[in-house]
């Protein structure tokens, strides 16, 4: 079932235990390696590692060595009992074999920083086959950051997530988005406990509710040391997430193949607020998603749809900011564009006809104080006697 643990078997000294993703905890982000990765949960995770002996952690830790993420134990396709294990084995596929790392001088070389699983599954049938890509790199300092990834795939068509409504929108249902033709839920920062920004859970955008979310970003060491454009790509990403929105599903019911039923989204960033300052490093310290909807259709039955949407960002000249947290807010506000029909008008006027002569001699003036105001039209000439 989706969000349960998935299964893995070392065939070696035949023992269960489950794929791990690790996260980082407290405020500095210290990897946790016992966080299980769930079925179907498609998501990134980082974290720090950190070294008190840079060359035994580079000849002993497995967790800088890309073998230690797909050797010597296989994928189970669902959960099994020991029994079933023979069956239910899928190898993990490198996409490329990074060496071991090595020490050389005060630098260990190949060491893993992201490790990307990409898993094909079948419905009920499970997963399917399972390969997995390293980016390695050279640590010589006594910390590293690691970034972990599982992206889910149905062999036999798109997986989507649950519809929103069928068609309009269901006010509280999740917003969709659109990424790499897949149909996924917007969502924005969420804080931790101490109130630095969560690098794994974030909050889910429902249709139709304004809401706004404010967290502290930690600028790392190594982010400082890396170019302008690094540092907007990682405060980018924590502000849209890792998978980030493309367009927006019009309808709660919107299908990923069908591109009239998809919105664009007008983005507007920090490169358009530069100005003429070329030595600035302007930096998004703020989001605004603002959706325009409206009720269409049948007055009896209206359905609600997006019209448009917007990603505003405010930035700030990295040169004014002299702490190592960066606050970081998100709002996002819906807007209602229907336009109402006119009420429909009341029943015509009673009309009276009348002869001319009715006026003259004024013998019926005591019948016409007694009657309701009407309208009155003549349909003789009228000839003064």
């Amino acid at each position: 079932m989706a969000g349960d643990p998935i299964q893995t078997y070392f065939a070696a000294s035949s023992v269960l235990s489950t794929l791990r993703q690790p996260v980082g905890m407290d405020a500095n982000g210290v990897c946790i390696d016992g966080n299980p990765a769930g079925f179907l949960v498609s998501k990134s995770t980082s974290c720090i590692r950190t070294f008190t002996n840079l060359s035994s952690s580079c000849a002993t830790d497995p967790a800088l060595d890309a073998a230690s993420y797909y050797r010597d134990f296989t994928i189970l396709k669902v959960p099994v009992n020991t029994t079933d294990v023979k069956l239910m084995q899928v190898s993990i596929a490198p996409v490329t074999q990074p060496g071991a790392p090595q020490m050389d001088g005060n630098t260990c070389h190949s060491v893993v920083h992201e490790v990307i699983y990409e898993i094909e599954f079948n419905g009920t049938h499970g997963i399917q086959s399972v390969s997995v890509q390293f980016k390695v790199t050279n640590v010589s300092g006594s910390s590293l950051q690691q970034r972990f990834t599982l992206h889910f795939w149905s062999g036999t068509s798109l997986y989507t997530l649950p519809r929103s409504g069928n068609p309009g929108y269901i006010i509280g249902a999740p917003l969709l988005s659109l990424n790499s033709g897949a149909r996924q839920h917007v969502t924005i920062l969420q804080s931790q406990g101490n109130g630095i920004c969560s690098q794994t859970l974030r909050y889910k955008v429902q249709f139709g509710m304004n809401v706004r979310t404010s967290c502290h970003f930690s600028i790392l060491q190594t982010m400082m040391d890396g170019s302008c454009s690094y540092l907007q790509e990682k405060l980018y990403q924590a502000l849209e997430g890792v998978s980030s929105p493309q367009a927006l599903a019009i309808t709660g019911s919107a299908q990923p193949t069908q591109t009239d039923q998809w919105t664009s989204i007008l983005m507007w960033n920090c490169s358009m607020q530069a100005g003429n300052c070329a030595s600035c490093c302007m930096i998004p310290v703020s989001l605004k998603i603002q959706v325009l909807w409206a009720k269409v259709g049948l007055q009896s039955n209206p359905q609600t749809q997006v019209l448009g949407a917007r990603y505003w960002y405010q930035c700030q000249s990295l040169k004014s900011l002299s702490m190592t947290m960066v606050p970081l807010t998100t709002v996002v506000a819906f807007t209602d564009m229907t336009e109402w029909p006119e009420s429909p008008r009341s029943q015509p006027s009673t009309y009276w006809k009348v002869p001319f002569d009715f006026f003259f001699p004024f013998k019926h003036s005591q019948f016409l104080k007694s009657m309701k105001p009407v309208t009155l039209i003549l349909v003789e000439p009228f000839i003064p006697r």
